[in-house]
């Protein structure tokens, strides 16, 4: 009889049923990973609570595992071998197009889920697709020739490794998409584990002002965010944020806006459109706003300012931020709150932004 391999599988909305699958064979050019830490965010939420796709799908875009199995080809060409800590993107991109050659595995219309019927992304791919273990929640996970790896640094952990997801997008948003550097002010709208990490890049960037904003709901959350390096955290229930922003940087404004509310609408926007400097800030933008009526684009072209969407990582952003994360100068244990075994996965997922305690949320499989 064939090995089976457990798997937590979304049926519905906040419907989870526990299948089983048959290991899958290993070509030469494949691998299989034992699954350590899946890491949950924001839009495991989102897609949890309304489906993208009616298929059933292992959930978990956030991996973390040990390579158990694998061909040569695959080895040789990944520059692993059996038994190392990796991190697994969960874009699975062609390899073939201008933006693979460049890194950003994010722009690929292979991996693009929304848009090409046949793309592959881990936690997002039909389950009835063979060989099936296409997401993290599962005791494996099956490894084409083309999954983007990247090697665990000795000494980090696997759950801090799991962090690696966040702390990328940090480094891509703020860094690499919205020039924070050396002396830059930013304003970081958003607490949880996205704006913690952000804050975290921010601070190693050399930024001499970082303001975190958050809510009422958010009090734990914004005490992390001073201890990883925040200079100014502001409760926008209990304060007037875009009177704290100006008495903080002396009525100039910051160079950068950056919005980690993952789903907050129009608010944040206009707040970080305020918030900016008199002219030439830039400000990132979430994509959960569908429609914006009364957009204000004269006043975004009266202040110059240069507006960018949060769209993923690339191969550079990983690589640093599993640099920053086995550098240990951040207290990482104060984003890493909770852990949850695979027979748990409901109540993971739920658990991500229902409580100000809760920040990063790691399922662990064979825990």
């Amino acid at each position: 009889m064939a090995e089976k391999v457990q798997a937590a599988v979304r049926i519905g909305p906040h419907k989870t049923e526990y299948r089983e699958y048959d290991m899958p064979d290993v070509p030469e050019d494949g691998a299989l990973l034992k699954m350590e830490v899946a890491g949950i965010c924001g839009t495991d939420v989102k897609f949890y609570a309304k489906p993208p796709i009616d298929d059933p799908v292992i959930m978990g875009h956030e991996n973390i595992g040990y390579i158990a199995k694998a061909g040569k080809q695959f080895m040789q060409r990944k520059g692993v071998k059996e038994g190392d800590l990796v991190f697994v993107e969960h874009y699975v991109p062609c390899f073939q197009c201008e933006w693979c050659h460049q890194g950003d595995y994010r722009l690929c219309m292979g991996t693009d889920w929304r848009k090409n019927p046949d793309g592959l992304r881990y936690g997002y791919t039909s389950a009835s697709r063979a060989p099936h273990l296409w997401g993290g929640f599962a005791e494996y996970m099956y490894l084409p020739w083309n999954a983007v790896l990247h090697k665990v640094p000795t000494g980090l952990s696997p759950e801090l490794a799991g962090i690696v997801t966040p702390m990328a997008n940090g480094i891509q948003w703020a860094l690499f998409d919205c020039g924070v550097g050396y002396n830059s002010s930013v304003l970081i709208q958003g607490p949880g584990q996205q704006g913690l990490s952000q804050v975290i890049a921010c601070k190693q960037a050399g930024a001499s002002l970082i303001i975190v904003t958050g809510t009422g709901k958010d009090v734990y959350r914004l005490e992390v965010a001073k201890k990883l390096g925040a200079d100014v955290v502001i409760n926008v229930d209990a304060e007037d944020p875009l009177a704290k922003v100006r008495e903080a940087t002396g009525g100039l404004g910051v160079d950068v806006s950056l919005d980690c509310t993952a789903g907050a609408g129009t608010i944040p926007v206009l707040f970080g459109l305020e918030a900016l400097r008199r002219k030439g800030g830039t400000m990132l933008i979430q994509g959960e706003t569908a429609t914006f009526p009364n957009f204000p684009l004269a006043q975004v072209a009266n202040k110059y300012v240069t507006i960018k969407a949060a769209r993923g990582h690339n191969y550079q952003s990983c690589e640093l931020a599993l640099q920053q994360l086995a550098s240990d100068r951040f207290a990482l244990d104060l984003i890493a709150t909770h852990r949850f075994g695979l027979k748990d996965v409901d109540a993971a997922i739920k658990a991500v932004g229902a409580s100000d305690g809760v920040i990063h949320v790691s399922l662990m499989p064979w825990q």
